[in-house]
C-alpha cells in the first residue's frame, strides 16, 4: 500500500492572487530577513490585507534552520494564536514554518519526536501555506521537514503526511528576481529530487511521470534561467518563460521525491551542507554523478532510462550501465554549464578539513532517513570510497 499526499496547488503568473479570497483572522509568515528587504513580504501582506487578515512576521529563519530558531517561532505563534501559518522563501524558510506549526499544534513535542509513524492531529489551531520564492527545493509541496541541530552538527530528516501545506502557492514572479548562483543550486536540487525520486526503490507509478517531466524541464529551462538571471544582474530578467518552467519544475519534482524518496546523494549532501555549510542544492549535486555511477554497477536501467531524457548521445539506446555513465556525465556537463563545482574539491573545501571530519560525515550519512532506499546499498568502507571519489572528482569504479 503507497500513499501521495499533495497540497492544493496554485500556480501560474499571478497566483498569490489567490491570497485574496483566504479566509481567517491572523497569519504568523515565517521568512528570512532577505526576503523582507526585497519587499516579497510586503507583497503577501497586500494580498493579506485584501483579505482581511492581520499578520505578524518571524524572518529570523536561517539558511539550514536549526532547533533554536524554530522554538523561536514556536513561542511567537502560542502568543499571537495565528489560524494560518504561512512559509515564504526557499526550504529553509517552508520547512521551518512546518515546524513551527506542528510544535505549535503539539507543544509536547519535541523537535525531534516529528516522526511519520505518529498521528499529529493537525488543523485544530491552524493551517499552512507554503510559497516558495525559489526554484529548487519542492518543499512546498513535501511534507519533509530538514532542521539542523547545531550541537552536533547533524541535519535531522523529520516529518509526517499530516503536516503537508493546505495550500502551495507557486507563483513564478516571486523567483524572477533569483541571482545566476541561487538559481543553479536550486535548480539542480530539483534536478537531484526528480533523478532520485525515479531511481530510489521507494518509486511508483505515480511518482515516475512527475520526475521524469521535472528531469526533462530542468535539463532543458535552466541553463537558460541561469543566463537569464547573469544577464539581468540584480534586476529581474526577461526570459519568463524559462523561470516559469523551472518554478513548475522544482513542484513536479517535489511531489515526485516527496512521495517516493530520494537517495544517497540527499543522505552525502546533507551530512555536507551540516559540517562544512555547503548551500544544500550545490552539495547534493555534487555527489550525484558519483552516487549514479555506484550504483549503475548493480541496477542501471531507470538511469539509462534518464539518460535519452538528458539528451544524451546515441550511446544511450543501448542502455545499461553505460548509459547511466553518460548520464552521470552529462549532469556534469550542466554542472559546469551553470558555474557549479562537481567535485568538494572544487567547492572550496580542503582536504585535510574534509578527511579530519570524514569518519563522521560516513556515520551521519548512514544514519540518513534517505539513505535507506538506494537501489545499491553501499558499506563502510564503499561510502568512505565515494566521499573521497567526489573529493577529488573522480568517476566511481568499484
Amino acid at each position: 500500500m503507497w500513499y501521495f499526499v499533495s497540497p492544493e496547488i496554485i500556480f501560474g503568473e499571478g497566483s498569490l492572487d489567490a491570497l485574496d479570497e483566504l479566509e481567517g483572522r491572523r497569519a504568523l509568515v515565517v521568512t528570512d530577513a532577505t526576503l523582507v528587504q526585497l519587499g516579497l513580504v510586503d507583497k503577501v501582506k497586500a494580498h493579506l490585507d485584501t483579505a482581511g487578515i492581520e499578520m505578524r512576521v518571524f524572518d529570523q529563519v536561517e539558511p539550514d534552520p536549526s532547533v533554536q530558531t524554530v522554538r523561536k517561532g514556536v513561542q511567537i505563534a502560542q502568543e499571537y494564536k495565528p489560524d494560518w501559518i504561512v512559509g515564504l522563501g526557499g526550504g529553509s524558510p517552508m520547512d521551518a514554518a512546518k515546524a513551527i506549526w506542528v510544535l505549535y499544534e503539539r507543544p509536547d513535542l519535541e523537535p525531534a519526536e516529528i516522526n511519520p509513524f505518529i498521528r499529529l492531529g493537525l488543523r485544530r489551531k491552524a493551517r499552512l501555506i507554503t510559497i516558495p520564492t525559489t526554484s529548487g527545493t519542492g518543499a512546498e509541496a513535501t511534507w519533509a521537514i530538514v532542521l539542523t541541530d547545531t550541537e552536533e552538527q547533524r541535519k535531522m530528516g523529520l516529518g509526517n503526511r499530516e503536516n503537508v501545506a493546505d495550500i502551495a502557492i507557486v507563483d513564478p514572479g516571486l523567483a524572477a528576481g533569483m541571482p545566476p548562483q541561487l538559481t543553479a543550486d536550486t535548480g539542480l536540487d530539483a534536478l537531484t529530487h526528480a533523478v532520485e525520486g525515479y531511481t530510489c526503490a521507494w518509486h511508483s507509478d505515480v511518482t515516475d511521470g512527475l520526475c521524469i517531466n521535472a528531469a526533462r524541464l530542468v535539463f532543458k529551462y535552466l541553463p537558460r534561467a541561469v543566463a537569464d538571471a547573469r544577464s539581468a544582474g540584480s534586476g529581474q530578467g526577461s526570459d519568463i518563460e524559462a523561470r516559469e518552467r523551472m518554478h513548475n519544475a522544482a513542484t513536479c519534482a517535489g511531489l515526485g521525491f516527496g512521495n517516493a524518496m530520494a537517495s544517497m546523494a540527499h543522505a552525502m549532501g546533507h551530512v555536507l551542507g551540516a559540517v562544512f555549510h555547503v548551500p544544500h542544492g550545490r552539495a547534493v549535486s555534487i555527489f550525484l554523478p558519483y552516487t549514479i555511477e555506484f550504483v549503475a554497477r548493480e541496477a542501471p536501467e531507470r538511469f539509462a532510462e534518464l539518460a535519452e531524457i538528458a539528451g544524451c548521445s546515441n550511446e544511450a539506446n543501448a542502455g545499461g550501465e553505460k548509459a547511466a555513465r553518460l548520464l552521470a556525465d552529462r549532469i556534469r556537463d550542466l554542472c559546469r554549464e551553470v558555474g557549479n563545482p562537481i567535485s568538494v574539491a572544487e567547492a572550496g573545501i580542503e582536504r585535510a578539513d574534509y578527511e579530519a571530519q570524514l569518519d563522521k560525515l560516513i556515520d551521519d550519512a548512514f544514519n540518513d532517513t534517505q539513505m535507506i532506499t538506494a537501489a545499491r546499498a553501499p558499506s563502510y568502507d564503499e561510502l568512505r570510497q565515494l566521499f573521497l571519489y567526489a573529493y577529488e572528482g573522480k568517476p566511481v569504479d568499484f
